[in-house]
């Protein structure tokens, strides 16, 4: 079976992007409490709201799918898929550890951790792998786990790859479009239950156990029920956009966000390298309001959808993917787009 590039999952990339940058940007710029009773106020709940654990979350089910897709490839070309996964993570983990230089809280090396976990798996059945993510995605959302909860969004991207979901849609498109209306009304009535729970003040994100401080017992509950929803919440995100883009005037409009999904690696450190730059040349960092940071973030996320888009149209693939694949494949790829 030939495995083409999907391109749903692009789209799906470059809208996980927008929430990624979203979140590590108020981190990046070590953003101040904002003031009570402001815009910004509304802004930090909203965001732990919507963008908390939903986007990296989605991000991490995406990149077990890729993982699938990367090793059934290598396979149908009469390669070594497992060999070429363990380099191609291993180039990942170095990129990881040169972004962790300048964030501290960055991703790449937990996946390329993870992805190493997942090599046993792809051989599993696929069922198998589909109620052995759920099982662990449900228990490390009840726990508050947040740290170990790409793991089983890889296992279940796994398990999606296998059971070829994202080629399936059209084929039972009706079917499709009846679940992800009943994902997304339940995923409505689940932040409509967590907004109830927001505290009254701004708050440090931070669960803090045991403190007997009424706003921090608040804080934790919000926080807590933000990470108990957040998959079916990032499957909501999924099975909305994948709607939209049923829609041909839709999926046109969005081309760029495809384009900034096919440049992931590229544009999530890039995000780093702007919001930093930001912080520096526009004196953000420590000081800036979360308003400000929301309009930064929109700035930098319009010049990536512009900028991917130009790249692509002459250019094969971003600048890190270009490295990325000629390291594991330990010979150049094509520069320009034919």
């Amino acid at each position: 079976m030939t495995y083409r590039r999907i391109d749903e999952l692009d789209y799906l990339r470059g809208f996980a992007l927008l929430g990624i940058l979203l979140m590590n940007a108020t981190a990046l710029l070590q953003l101040p409490l904002p003031v009570a009773g402001s815009g910004s106020e509304l802004y930090q709940r909203l965001l732990y709201l919507l963008a908390e654990a939903r986007f990296f979350s989605m991000f991490s089910f995406l990149f077990g799918i890729g993982f699938y897709l990367f090793i059934m490839r290598a396979r149908g070309k009469g390669r070594n898929g497992f060999l070429l996964f363990l380099i191609r993570i291993a180039v990942l983990f170095g990129f990881g550890y040169l972004h962790s230089i300048y964030h501290p809280g960055e991703a790449l090396m937990i996946y390329a951790v993870c992805g190493l976990l997942l090599l046993p798996f792809y051989k599993v059945n696929r069922w198998v792998n589909l109620a052995l993510g759920a099982v662990l995605l449900g228990l490390f959302a009840v726990l508050g786990a947040k740290v170990l909860m790409p793991f089983p969004f890889m296992l279940l991207g796994v398990a999606a790859g296998q059971l070829e979901l994202f080629r399936r849609i059209q084929e039972r498109r009706r079917m499709f479009e009846i679940a992800a209306v009943v994902l997304i009304a339940v995923a409505a009535a689940a932040l409509q239950y967590q907004y109830g729970l927001a505290p009254g003040e701004p708050f440090i994100p931070v669960v803090m156990e045991g403190t007997g401080d009424p706003h921090l017992e608040q804080t934790n509950q919000y926080l807590k029920a933000g990470l108990l929803i957040g998959p079916l919440v990032a499957f909501a995100y999924m099975a909305l956009l994948l709607l939209l883009l049923q829609a041909k005037p839709i999926r046109e409009l969005l081309d760029p966000m495809r384009a900034v999904g096919r440049m992931a690696l590229t544009n999530y450190i890039g995000q780093t390298v702007l919001v930093l730059l930001a912080g520096q040349w526009l004196g953000l960092a420590g000081t800036a309001d979360w308003i400000d940071c929301l309009w930064l973030c929109f700035g930098i996320y319009v010049f990536q959808l512009i900028a991917s888009s130009v790249w692509l149209h002459y250019f094969a693939m971003g600048p890190l993917e270009w490295l990325w694949r000629a390291a594991t494949y330990l010979r150049w790829p094509p520069v320009l787009n034919k």
